[in-house]
C-alpha cells in the first residue's frame, strides 16, 4: 500500500480488483491514523485556544485515545462493504479469517448475485479458508504482516507529523444527531518535509468534528489547497484532492469507519492529468471472537 502522503493520493490506475478493495480498506485505516498521530503532534506543539472554548488539549488528547483504541479493535469486526468506483458498485461480506480480511462477493450495481454464482462466492471462501489452516507458520506470519503493515506504517511518520499543523477550536456544532467541537487544522508556516511520504502535507488542510460525550470522530475532512510536487514520482499533487470519513457506534461499544470518499487530482510528469473518484460504504459490524 502507498502512503497516503504519496501516490495513494494520486488515485488508483492499475492492481487487480481484489488488490485495489485491499488498498482502499488498508488507506482508510492510515488515513485515520495519520490523522490521530497529527493531533497528538497538535496537542505537544502548535494549538492554539479560541477565547471562551473548552480546552482544546484536553478534547484532542481524549479524541487520540478514544481513536486508538477503535484502530486497535478494527481487526476484530466482520462487516459489509460496498464500494463505488466510476460507475461500477460492489458490495462485499468482509470476514476475518485466521488473522487477516476476506472478501465475498454479494452484489454488483445493486443486484444480488444469481444464485450460481452466489455458490461460486462461498465455494471460493471455503477453499481461502481451507488454505489459510493449511498454511505453515512462516506462511501465516507473512500474510499477516501483510495486512499490518497498511495498517502500521504511518507510524514512521510520527515524528513529521507533530510539526506539520497548527489546530484551532472553532466552536461548537450538531451534526447528524451529535453534539461535537468543530477543529481546523492548517498548515505549520516554516514547516520543511524531509522525506516524500511528508511532502503533501504542507498543502493541506482540513475540519474535524468530534463528539463531545465520547470524543470520537463523527467526521474528518481534508483537502489540498494549493499544488504539492512528490519528488521521486515526477508528480504533483492538485488542488481539487480532499478525503472525507465518517465514523459511528457499531457493535462491541467501539466505532468503527462507515463513510470514506476521495477525489484525487494530480499531473504526472508535470504534464498529464489524473483523475479518480471512490466511494465506500461500511456497514452490519459484528464483532469476532477469534479473526
Amino acid at each position: 500500500m502507498q502512503s497516503i502522503g504519496s501516490i495513494a493520493l494520486f488515485g488508483n490506475w492499475a492492481g487487480s480488483d481484489f488488490e485495489r478493495r485491499l488498498k482502499v480498506r488498508f488507506r482508510l485505516h492510515k488515513v485515520v491514523h495519520v490523522i490521530t498521530r497529527v493531533l497528538l503532534g497538535g496537542v505537544l506543539a502548535g494549538v492554539s485556544f479560541a477565547a471562551q472554548q473548552p480546552d482544546v488539549k484536553t478534547i484532542i488528547q481524549k479524541s487520540v485515545a478514544a481513536n486508538q483504541r477503535d484502530f486497535e479493535a478494527a481487526p476484530h469486526f466482520n462487516y459489509k462493504e460496498k464500494d463505488k468506483s466510476g460507475n461500477e458498485i460492489k458490495t462485499y461480506q468482509v470476514t476475518m479469517i485466521e488473522g487477516s480480511p476476506y472478501q465475498r462477493l454479494l452484489s454488483e450495481n445493486g443486484n444480488p448475485l444469481s444464485k450460481e454464482r452466489a455458490a461460486e462466492e462461498m465455494k471460493k471462501q471455503q477453499q481461502a479458508i481451507a488454505q489459510r489452516k493449511a498454511e505453515s507458520p512462516e506462511q501465516r506470519r507473512s500474510r499477516i504482516a501483510e495486512y499490518e503493515k497498511g495498517r502500521k506504517r504511518d507510524h514512521e511518520m510520527m515524528s513529521q507529523l507533530s510539526k506539520a499543523f497548527d489546530f484551532t477550536l472553532v466552536g461548537k456544532r450538531k451534526i447528524r444527531k451529535f453534539n461535537v467541537w468543530l477543529l481546523k487544522a492548517t498548515p505549520r508556516p516554516g514547516y520543511k518535509p524531509p522525506n516524500m511520504e511528508a511532502q503533501v502535507l504542507p498543502g493541506m488542510e482540513g475540519e474535524m468534528w468530534i463528539d463531545q460525550k465520547t470524543y470520537q470522530w463523527v467526521k474528518v475532512t481534508a483537502k489540498v489547497i494549493h499544488p504539492v510536487s512528490i519528488e521521486g514520482f515526477l508528480a504533483r499533487v492538485e488542488p481539487g484532492t480532499r478525503f472525507e470519513i465518517e465514523k459511528a457506534p457499531v457493535a462491541g461499544g467501539t466505532w468503527q469507519i462507515t463513510h470514506f470518499s476521495m477525489q484525487s487530482h494530480a499531473k504526472v510528469l508535470f504534464l498529464v492529468n489524473r483523475s479518480s473518484q471512490e466511494e465506500d460504504w461500511f456497514y452490519d459490524f459484528e464483532k469476532v471472537k477469534n479473526p
